[in-house]
This record gives C-alpha cells, structure tokens and sequence, in this order.
C-alpha cells in the first residue's frame, strides 16, 4: 500500500496510510495511539528508533545485533506495548510494516503454527540463515514462482504461506 512502509520519504517515520495498511492485517491501532503515532511523543520516540533499525536488510543478512533484546527494534516493540498497551500483535504488525525485510509478522496465527520460542525473531533469522539460506531462497523462489515483485520481502512471502497452512478458523492452538 501506497509503496511500502519502508519507502525512503517514510521509513523513519509513521503515516497515516501505515496505520490503514496494518488494519489491513485484522487489527486497529486505537485512535489516542494513532494520534500520538502521527503527531504526538510517541511518533518521535520511535522515529528516533527506526533510525536505528535498518530499512534496507533482509533478516537472513542482518547481524544478530538488529533483533536482539535492546536492539532499537526490540526497544520499539516494547515501548509500543508496554507503554503504549495496544498488545504484542499490533506493535509487531506496526514494525513490520516499517521494516518488511528485518521484522516478521508474529500474530496468533503465526504463534499458533510455529509456536512460542524465547525470540522470535532471533530464531527466525537464524533458520533463514542454515545451509546457506536455503529458506531465505526457498521463499524467493516462491516470490518469483507467484509473480509478485521484488518489493514483497521474503518475510512477508513467509507470513503468507504459514496463514495459507494453518488450519481452517475454529482451529485450537495448543
């Protein structure tokens, strides 16, 4: 939506359209965050942090330092629901659309399917990198095998085969 979260003229900062495409995801930031996203403490507080994050990485590349506790996107995350109580699912969902190649979509679907480790996204990245990133190429091959551009990160390409193989809604997860 409207080039990506991570275009260089917004990639350090929420907009409004960031805020419609994570409602695209099945959930709605509440409106005093919203506001404080867009003009507001919060807003600047984590534009300050997504200068920290990098935009242009893909997560099977980054350094272990980009995903781990006290990373700016660790840091991010927290301030988002700790501070902030709008939930682990929609801060994460924020922070993926501002860095689509770095931070997964980690939601009750994903959770459910994968399960809980200590880090997710540690863990993800390090699975992205065994035997030479076969994952990593595996879901760019699927990329090009659907026809979708090159702006679809490998992550989201992940995100969407797990929601494609869980089971049907109704589904208990352990």
């Amino acid at each position: 939506m409207a080039g990506g979260g991570d275009r260089r003229q917004v990639a350090d900062r929420f907009t409004a359209e960031d805020l419609v495409a994570v409602q695209t995801l099945s959930v709605t930031v509440p409106a005093p965050v919203a506001l404080d996203l867009l003009e507001g403490p919060l807003g600047t507080q984590l534009s300050e942090l997504l200068r920290g994050i990098p935009s242009d990485t893909d997560l099977s590349d980054a350094d272990a330092s980009a995903v781990a506790d006290g990373s700016p996107a660790y840091r991010a995350w927290c301030l988002l629901k700790d501070q902030y109580k709008i939930g682990w699912v929609i801060a994460g969902k924020l922070l993926a659309r501002k860095r689509p190649r770095l931070l997964p979509v980690y939601d009750r679907v994903v959770r459910c399917a994968l399960g809980h480790p200590p880090s997710f996204w540690t863990d993800l990245r390090t699975a992205l990198r065994e035997d030479d990133a076969a994952l990593h190429h595996r879901l760019l091959g699927l990329r090009q095998s659907a026809g979708l551009p090159e702006t679809v990160s490998a992550l989201r390409v992940a995100d969407v085969a797990v929601w494609m193989a869980h089971p049907a809604p109704g589904h208990r997860c352990p």
